[in-house]
């Protein structure tokens, strides 16, 4: 049986589940709409659209490396109880290595990408959404593969998470110790080299006038300046920051020759606008309702 664009729209509004899905379950059922929304229910699509306008800033980061080669995700669900549970972490373990496995191109890439052999990333989220009851979504990756070494690191649950690749000969101890510094003090360029001028010509524009107004002279503004945004690359560049593992050096001497080429770092809900919850406003809205 033919399936038309109104069988498509018409099993979408019943069912809330995107368009490419009821195309599919469409087809699997010969065009039966009662049956196509079975199927959907089925496979978790129906339910988890309901709540996809949730707001879900919870969930976790997870970074992972083998060798050269390895992985950053950011999978968010609503409340920090969804972190724990052993589906969503055996789901976001598995999509990571997914990932590490598959070299997706961007998000849409590892959302087509087969899952488990039945259903794709994207089904099997749907379904996970559906099993556990809040809105879920995969919200960024990055996978790095360097002629060296990928270092990762996961601070706290799943909280925060870094992904280093490095070039060249580092010990494994002293590469993870470098990905620790970067969740600690979360610079944010590798060196200098990589600060766009605009920044550094804005800065130099501020402590040139902060150096004026504090009445020093004009021929030694220029030095001035010079100094202080050395102290303004320290504070932003990877490699001039003082190791938090040997403060006694910069972060690029303890590395030696090898080179920081890549640098990613997830913090876990970061640029997500969350609800405010007010108690007062939800106690008094049950007490009217009751």
């Amino acid at each position: 049986m033919a399936i038309t664009a109104a069988d498509v729209k018409k099993l979408r509004e019943i069912s809330g589940a995107g368009m490419m899905d009821c195309k599919k379950a469409l087809n699997e059922t010969d065009g039966d709409i009662d049956a196509a929304v079975d199927f959907l229910r089925k496979k978790g699509l129906s339910a988890a659209s309901k709540k996809a306008g949730r707001i879900a800033a919870e969930g976790v980061v997870l970074a992972i490396s083998e060798g050269n080669v390895g992985v950053v995700l950011e999978v968010n669900a609503e409340t920090d109880f969804v972190s724990k549970n052993d589906q969503f972490v055996g789901f976001v373990n598995a999509v990571a290595k997914l990932i590490l496995e598959q070299k997706p191109a961007d998000l849409a890439a590892l959302l087509a990408t087969d899952f488990d052999g039945e259903l794709t990333v994207e089904q099997a989220l749907s379904q996970l959404i559906a099993t556990i009851g809040e809105n879920m979504s995969i919200r960024r990756f990055e996978r790095v593969e360097v002629n060296g070494t990928a270092a990762a690191y996961v601070h706290g649950i799943g909280k925060i998470g870094v992904l280093l690749g490095i070039e060249g000969d580092v010990d494994a101890g002293l590469a993870r110790g470098v990905a620790m510094h970067v969740a600690a003090a979360n610079p944010l360029f590798i060196s200098r080299d990589a600060v766009d001028a605009e920044s550094v010509e804005r800065e130099r524009a501020v402590l040139s006038e902060r150096a004026i107004a504090s009445g020093k002279p004009a021929a030694i503004v220029d030095k001035i300046v010079e100094g202080q945004l050395n102290k303004f690359y320290s504070d932003i560049c990877l490699l001039e920051q003082d190791f938090v593992m040997d403060t006694d050096q910069k972060v690029g001497k303890a590395l030696g020759k090898a080179n920081v080429v890549s640098m990613a770092r997830f913090a876990l809900g970061e640029g997500i606008e969350k609800k405010e919850e007010d108690f007062a406003a939800e106690v008094a809205a049950q007490l009217q309702g009751s």
